[in-house]
């Protein structure tokens, strides 16, 4: 019983750092990046389809991303939809080929980015936390109803704190990664 309440805070925390990397992947830095438009969707035929399965997107410089639609009268609707995402970037098609350039970001927009990483950051340690805290109630629902000992309680929550110290510190690794990568000039 233990281990399954184990492993369950387990994917919870995992699933945390899913979201905040998926959320730092929006965050943009100065350079072109594919994963910078994933949270951008396109109306296909009527479906609200992820840009990824409409078109490949790849990096053409270092400022620049190139989205080569699969359908050619695509175009509009992909660059609408870029255009219209709240990434705040300006696509320019040459009819076959849409062209995504990074604008510079300032000193002020940098400091702006970072805040916004470090909310992120935030909500993903107090994610980890409630399912730690989730696991710990489990516990003492555990040692209430006499399944377990005091011990194996005890026992039990010293491995989920080990194991949030864990996801926590990944946290601010990666905190600490994006951080850098957006203050870079």
């Amino acid at each position: 019983m233990i281990n399954e309440i184990k492993s369950d805070a387990e994917k919870r925390m995992k699933k945390s750092l899913d979201a905040l990397h998926s959320a730092f992947n929006k965050i943009r830095t100065g350079r072109a990046h594919p994963a910078i438009l994933d949270s951008v969707t396109v109306n296909y035929y009527g479906q609200e389809t992820p840009l990824k399965q409409v078109a490949a997107v790849n990096v053409e410089d270092s400022r620049t991303l190139a989205v080569a639609p699969w359908e050619k009268n695509m175009v509009p609707a992909i660059e609408k939809a870029i255009m219209t995402s709240d990434l705040g970037l300006n696509p320019a098609s040459n009819g076959d080929i849409i062209r995504v350039p990074m604008p510079m970001l300032t000193e002020e927009s940098r400091r702006e980015l970072v805040k916004q990483a470090k909310a992120d950051a935030e909500h993903g340690r107090v994610s980890i936390r409630n399912a730690r805290r989730d696991a710990n109630n489990d516990l003492k629902e555990l040692l209430k109803e006499k399944d377990i000992t005091e011990d194996e309680e005890r026992k039990g929550e010293e491995e989920i704190q080990k194991l949030t110290d864990r996801y926590i510190a990944e946290v601010e690794k990666m905190l600490k990664s994006k951080e850098d990568d957006l203050m870079e000039v």
